[in-house]
């Protein structure tokens, strides 16, 4: 199979912001943030932006007005969320000019690609949709687990997924330098299409009777997680396919979203060992 590596951030971005980072009050619980996550500054940020370096969004103070970076986010479909100064100057406490971009630790792949490579190489695809899992060290964990399993690729929205940064590097123990990651604007626009690629979609849901051992996970598959707080948005569950669960014996409804994703992706595999 072939891999897929992330790019690193270039050593510029990173000593521009080691020293920085030593000296950056953090939010209490909040996990520490790596020297190469973000840059920040007009300037520093615009010239991020034309490098064609992946960003996996842009915090722009709310006072501020039009602005050329402002333009090249929404060119590239970059998500921009308008902040307070308080919280620009908690990530940092040097002269951030109202802009902070956050670099992804990957090169985001186009989805269309990879379902094409994977069935021009002849192999049945298994690919998975995670729909607003924002926990990071959720979506290293269930990287993780996709890498061991064969998954061709990952698929997340735009908006309202987890940072791709290097705790989800770390968690994910080094799968993500090899699993494509797909970043979608609709996710629901990606199971059409997944659709008319011939590929079934499978919701993993507490909220039908069918379990997934009554799925047939031998035809191509593309397998939907949903979020932490209410699992798959009611959309997506009308268009998928297939709706499955994970039998649950004890007084817990539900299973970690990591969880739930090892047990699912590792019942296709033994299907598809039979």
């Amino acid at each position: 199979m072939e891999k897929w590596r992330g790019r690193p951030v270039g050593s510029g971005e990173r000593e521009n912001t080691r020293r920085e980072y030593r000296n950056t009050a953090q939010e209490p619980g909040a996990p520490a943030r790596s020297p190469a996550d973000f840059v920040f500054g007009i300037q520093s940020v615009l010239e991020t932006l034309r490098s064609g370096k992946e960003i996996d969004k842009l915090l722009v103070q709310r006072e501020l007005g039009n602005l050329e970076v402002l333009e090249f986010a929404r060119l590239r479909g970059i998500p921009v969320q308008k902040v307070p100064t308080e919280k620009l100057d908690r990530l940092t406490r040097k002269n951030h000019q109202g802009v902070i971009a956050f670099v992804a630790a990957v090169n985001y792949a186009k989805l269309e690609n990879v379902v094409a490579d994977v069935f021009e190489r002849g192999l049945t695809p298994l690919i998975l949709l995670l729909d607003r899992v924002t926990d990071v060290r959720n979506f290293g964990a269930i990287a993780r687990t996709a890498e061991c399993t064969g998954v061709q690729a990952i698929v997340v929205p735009v908006k309202g997924g987890a940072q791709i940064n290097a705790d989800a590097m770390k968690t994910s123990s080094g799968a993500l330098n090899f699993l494509p990651v797909c970043r979608e604007v609709s996710l629901a626009q990606t199971v059409r299409y997944l659709q008319e690629s011939g590929i079934q979609v499978v919701g993993c849901t507490e909220k039908v009777g069918k379990t997934i051992y009554e799925i047939d996970f031998t035809l191509p598959t593309a397998l939907i997680l949903g979020s932490e707080e209410d699992g798959i948005s009611d959309e997506l569950l009308r268009l998928a396919d297939e709706l499955a669960s994970i039998p649950i014996q004890g007084r817990v409804g539900s299973l970690n979203v990591s969880v739930a994703n090892g047990v699912a992706l590792y019942e296709a595999i033994r299907q598809r060992m039979l």
